[in-house]
């Protein structure tokens, strides 16, 4: 994987992973967690992505491109 690449997805999956941690404090997410006893799935979504993205890029940084 190319750098620039892999730091992209791990900047957008930053980027989306502070999102999920905004959206699970939101009004809703709280009305949400209160009658269900989970968060939105806006927020689950958001998080689950951006840890994932993140780890992608990471792994992707780590690696290298390999010849």
């Amino acid at each position: 994987m190319n750098k620039p690449i892999a730091l992209a997805l791990l900047v957008v999956g930053c980027i989306l992973l502070l999102f999920g941690i905004s959206a699970s404090d939101s009004f809703a997410s709280n009305v949400s967690e209160t009658f269900t006893g989970n968060p939105t799935d806006r927020s689950i979504w958001f998080t689950v992505g951006g840890a994932a993205l993140g780890i992608i890029g990471l792994v992707g940084l780590m690696r290298g491109r390999k010849a």
